[in-house]
């Protein structure tokens, strides 16, 4: 019989996670394994310019396809160019 148990947990300024999990078994021996994954904060989030947007991006584009159907508007000519063989 195998079951998993998620938890939550701090860890201290020693850099030691401790665990109390009481699994309802006595007197036996467990394999136990750990999987660990910092939880990301909001201070941990990057902004739109830390990601690589120009400033005031999403602001700027925000409802820019607000047309319903959306138009594609003339793009001008482009240049004929062979097909690749």
């Amino acid at each position: 019989m195998m079951n998993s148990i998620k938890i939550r947990s701090h860890v201290g300024k020693d850099g030691i996670l401790h665990l109390e999990i009481p699994v309802g078994i006595t007197d036996k021996e467990l394999e136990i394994m750990v999987i660990y994954q910092p939880l990301e904060t909001p201070t941990q989030q990057k902004t739109p310019e830390e990601l690589g947007w120009p400033p005031d991006f999403f602001e700027q584009t925000a409802g820019c396809l607000a047309d319903d159907p959306i138009q594609r508007y003339p793009q001008g000519e482009y240049e004929e160019r062979e097909p690749l063989e």
